[in-house]
């Protein structure tokens, strides 16, 4: 088979052909019913384009930035958890991203340390959840910062939904021999993704690093889910803690409503993804997409905005930003890459969605991404969402004056 592949769609159809099906399954989860990640693809396609017929042909510019960091395109990795898909996981994908000129976002829940990450890809962002005390968030942080780390990605758009209408994905917490016989079924049946663990001589990793502290072992994924789970939820002054004790970028990820986007703004940050955690949050929020224009109009002159959700071709890339978006990262597109042919298939993936951003310039008869805005879409009625909009303030009504 030719490793080379065209679109995003074969790299999850072989992803789903050579991955275990609990891994997969992990890969495409969305929370109960999927109403949220079934809408994050298809708002896309309610969007059309107005192209031009002549108009500017030459070289097109794709880059811009984003909190300081310049992109070849506008496209950053998304940060997710434990990349098993692959033995190289996060390291491969940073590689990846390095190479094509993209900036990487790396979990805390990842599978390789930050120093890895960072030596791999140098404009790396740190994703943190909320977790454990303000002493251990604090420590993690300066870690990142001490690593290198050029931004910092908090993320609050998850909440602790398990439930899948379709049944959630089996993922153990430890791969010790008993559970590797368990699981031996569905292993064996995918002999490739076996392979490649074979030949770089460990099994999948279900530790989280990034989530040790000081000189302590890595915590289980699990047991740093669990940490998670167990902290209380910030407020808007714990926002602004983190912004301050930070002191560089920070990347509120998870705004959807246009009074949060506020509030991000008052707290201190310096950009916000417009997201849904893909459709892994609480099932029945709107696409990602269809909340964007709202929040970009309310803030987008005052911080930086960037969308993830539901990116699957570099016409998606444009759509977003042509909405109000500086850039997109994406998740799911990439581990299907990186599944179906370690750094090469996430490098892959990336090609084709600056191929398709290309393609979508040319046929608008831009020569810039930076030139794109709502006029070249069709943007049908009723497509946007928008969410928590303040009531105009009520105006003083002059008492009448006596004749």
């Amino acid at each position: 088979m030719n490793p080379w592949f065209e679109t995003v769609a074969e790299a999850q159809r072989r992803a789903k052909k050579r991955l275990p099906k609990s891994v997969y399954g992990a890969l495409i989860a969305g929370s109960e019913r999927g109403q949220t990640i079934e809408d994050n693809q298809l708002a896309f396609t309610e969007l059309g384009f107005a192209p031009h017929v002549a108009g500017p042909i030459g070289t097109r510019d794709q880059s811009t930035t984003v909190l300081g960091q310049q992109l070849s395109m506008p496209v950053m990795i998304s940060p997710t958890g434990v990349q098993a898909v692959h033995p190289d996981g996060e390291v491969a994908v940073a590689r990846a991203a390095a190479a094509r000129g993209i900036a990487m976002g790396l979990s805390s829940f990842a599978s390789k340390p930050i120093e890895e990450v960072i030596a791999a890809n140098p404009a790396t962002f740190f994703q943190m959840y909320w977790c454990g005390s303000k002493d251990e968030i604090l420590q993690r942080m300066d870690r990142a910062k001490t690593a290198g780390a050029v931004g910092l990605i908090l993320t609050l758009d998850w909440s602790f939904s398990h439930g899948r209408d379709w049944g959630s994905p089996v993922i153990p917490e430890k791969l010790d021999l008993r559970t590797m016989l368990k699981f031996a079924p569905q292993t064996l049946a995918r002999p490739r993704w076996l392979a490649t663990y074979a030949k770089a001589g460990h099994i999948p990793d279900l530790t989280a690093p990034n989530m040790a502290l000081g000189d302590g072992p890595a915590p289980g994924f699990f047991g740093a889910y669990g940490e998670w789970m167990g902290t209380p939820p910030p407020d808007w002054a714990d926002v602004q803690w983190i912004c301050e004790q930070w002191g560089g970028p920070v990347m509120l990820k998870g705004v959807i409503r246009v009074d949060d986007a506020l509030r991000a703004v008052d707290a201190g940050v310096a950009a916000i993804s417009v997201s849904n955690h893909g459709g892994n949050n609480l099932d029945g929020t709107p696409a990602a997409i269809r909340a964007l224009p709202a929040v970009a109009d309310a803030v987008g002159s005052q911080i930086e905005v960037v969308l993830d959700g539901g990116i699957r071709r570099g016409s998606d890339v444009v759509k977003a930003v042509a909405l109000g978006a500086r850039a997109v990262m994406i998740g799911r597109g990439y581990l299907w890459g990186l599944a179906a042919n370690g750094q090469a298939g996430v490098e892959n993936v990336l090609d084709i969605l600056r191929g398709g951003i290309d393609s979508a310039l040319l046929g608008l008869r831009k020569t810039s991404v930076a030139e794109l805005d709502r006029g070249d879409l069709v943007v049908p009625a009723g497509f946007e969402r928008a969410l928590g909009v303040p009531a105009a303030p009520v105006r003083a009504v002059a008492a009448p004056t006596s004749a």
